[in-house]
This record gives C-alpha cells, sequence and structure tokens, in this order.
C-alpha cells in the first residue's frame, strides 16, 4: 500500500464508483471523538458513504427517528469494503 490511509480510501471509491461521485473533502465536522483517539494509535481515515438528498432519501443525520437509510446503496458499499479489503491485504 502507497500513500496515505486517506489517499488509500479515497482511491478505492473512485475504482467503485468513479471519480466524478467521489467528494475529496466535505465539510469539517466532529464525527467522533473517539475515532480521532484511535487514529493516535493506528492510521486511518473516516469516511461517509453519501445516501442522496432530499426527505426521500433520508438526508438527516444518522440519529434521527426520520432517518431513512437509502438500501440501493447496500451494493455500492459492501463493493467498496470488498475492494478496499482485497488491496490492502494484497502483499
Amino acid at each position: 500500500m502507497s500513500g496515505s490511509e486517506t489517499e488509500f480510501a479515497r482511491d478505492i471509491a473512485y475504482q467503485i464508483v468513479g471519480k466524478d461521485r467521489v467528494v475529496d473533502q466535505g465539510p469539517l465536522m466532529l464525527g467522533s471523538e473517539d475515532f480521532a483517539y484511535m487514529l493516535q494509535e493506528v492510521p486511518g481515515c473516516y469516511f461517509f458513504v453519501g445516501n442522496g438528498a432530499g426527505d426521500a432519501m433520508g438526508a438527516c443525520a444518522v440519529h434521527n427517528p426520520k432517518y431513512d437509510f437509502n438500501d440501493t446503496l447496500i451494493g455500492v458499499g459492501a463493493s467498496y469494503w470488498v475492494a478496499l479489503t482485497n488491496q490492502f491485504l494484497v502483499p
């Protein structure tokens, strides 16, 4: 694996959905303070799988009773994780 963990994760996303469907830098936010502590010990990155926009696509925060995950993204998300794992584990 070459480059930073973020570049590696981003490049896998490019392979799966194409550069035009990947947001390289979203808005800065305090996503998870416990994850920040983990990153002090183990290199990694934090990213989001986009869920679409508008009320029909669950465009509200995850911890919200109106949140509705777009089930059509399950295959894309699974493909991403399979590709990331396979390429990470290649010697």
